[in-house]
């Protein structure tokens, strides 16, 4: 199996499968394929082989279905676009594993499991009232990973912390402790007036962190869309 990541401001993954070969990925994460690939979509699984084992993405915001990508006879491509301007992270998973945003994880190779890990309702228009929620990535195996923006880094030591803004969170280790705090008083229409929701990332472990935000990005350009009141 060989990836590659093309483009950079809107990188698409492009796996090639030899024969044989699979990756399990969400449904609406595809983009175009090509050569000999099978599509296999069924609930919860990875398929009938069971790739990804029991998992709770319903739970998590990523939903009931997931897809196997199959190179039967003959080798083939299958490729995955970014939804938003950013990175496209390969991840090597084992041990303990990872911690990702809600909607990082783009397809992964057998031995990798998806499961919720945490759901915490916020307030306002944070998340579009969908509130702060995190996958569990474990087993073994490569999983890519879609970031917004820029990625900046931390190796957290033990006793080092961040305070995070909920939507900058990308991916963490899961050595990494993490929990969710609100500064009051911080009062405006983004935080819905229940002021600021933030997370604190505790060491041990390294931290990936996103510039982007889709409602931060929403936020933006929300002055230039037309409304109702014209």
């Amino acid at each position: 199996m060989q990836h590659k990541i093309i483009g950079t401001t809107l990188p698409v993954l492009e796996i090639g499968l030899e024969a044989g070969e699979k990756v399990v990925g969400v449904p609406d994460q595809l983009s175009w394929m090509s050569g000999d690939i099978v599509l296999t979509t069924s609930m919860g699984g990875g398929g009938s082989s069971g790739l990804f084992g029991l998992m709770s993405r319903a739970v998590s915001g990523g939903g009931l279905f997931m897809t196997e990508f199959h190179a039967e006879r003959g080798p083939g491509n299958v490729a995955f676009a970014a939804k938003l301007p950013g990175n496209i992270l390969p991840t090597q998973v084992s041990g303990e594993g990872y911690l990702v945003h809600r909607h990082g994880f783009i397809c992964g190779t057998p031995g990798i499991e998806v499961a919720s890990a945490f759901q915490q309702t916020l307030g306002g228009a944070v998340f579009g009232g969908e509130g702060f929620i995190l996958q569990k990535l474990s087993g073994n195996g490569t999983a890519w990973i879609e970031l917004g923006g820029e990625i900046v880094t931390y190796d957290l030591q033990p006793g080092q912390f961040l305070m995070v803004h909920p939507g900058h969170v990308g991916l963490f280790e899961a050595s990494v402790a993490f929990e969710l705090t609100t500064m009051r008083g911080i009062k405006n229409a983004l935080f819905g007036g229940d002021g600021l929701f933030l997370v604190k990332l505790s060491g041990p472990g390294k931290v990936w962190l996103q510039t982007l935000t889709a409602p931060g990005l929403a936020h933006t350009i929300s002055h230039y869309l037309p409304n109702r009141q014209g």
